[in-house]
C-alpha cells in the first residue's frame, strides 16, 4: 500500500515521503496513529502544493539573506577601544561588541552568527565573516579606532 508520511517514522520514512509499505502495517499502525495517510490522487496533489509553498518560503528566506548580505558588505562598523603603544588594544573586540554596533544601526544579527577565529586585538581594519544562512555568508568590515 502506498502512503504519504505525515511524521518521521524511524526505519520507514521521513515526513512528506511517499513509500510502499505492507497493508497491515499501514492500516493497523501508520493510519491509526496519524503517522501517514493513504497516497491517493487528492492527497498527492495536496502534498505537491504543500511542498511548493515550503520551497517558495525557503527561497524567500535565501533572498532576504542575500539582500542583507549586500547591505552588510557596503557598510563599515567602527568600534572605539583603548590602545597602548604600537596599536595593541587593552583587551579585545569580540563578536558581541560587533553585534551591538550592528543593533545600533537597526540590523539584528545574533553574535553566534559572527564568525571570528579569535577576538580583534589591534587597531585598524579587519574583515569578518557573518553567516546569514547556510548558503549565504557576508563579509563585514570592522574598523577599530583609538578611544
Amino acid at each position: 500500500m502506498k502512503v504519504i508520511f505525515l511524521k518521521d517514522v524511524k526505519g520507514k520514512g521521513k515526513k512528506g515521503e511517499v513509500k510502499n509499505v505492507a497493508e497491515g502495517y499501514a492500516r493497523n499502525y501508520l493510519l491509526k496513529n496519524n503517522l501517514a495517510i493513504e497516497a491517493n490522487t487528492g492527497n498527492m496533489k495536496s502534498l505537491e502544493k504543500k511542498q511548493e509553498s515550503e520551497q517558495k518560503k525557503a527561497d524567500e528566506v535565501v533572498e532576504e539573506a542575500e539582500r542583507l548580505k549586500e547591505d552588510l558588505e557596503k557598510m563599515t562598523i567602527q568600534i572605539k577601544a583603548k590602545a597602548g603603544e604600537n596599536g595593541r588594544l587593552f583587551g579585545a573586540v569580540t563578536n558581541k561588541q560587533i553585534a551591538e554596533q550592528l543593533k545600533k544601526k537597526k540590523i539584528k544579527i545574533d553574535k553566534r552568527k559572527i564568525e571570528m577565529d579569535e577576538p580583534i586585538r589591534a587597531l585598524g581594519f579587519t574583515n569578518i565573516n557573518v553567516k546569514l544562512h547556510s548558503k549565504v555568508t557576508a563579509t563585514l568590515k570592522v574598523q577599530v579606532i583609538e578611544e
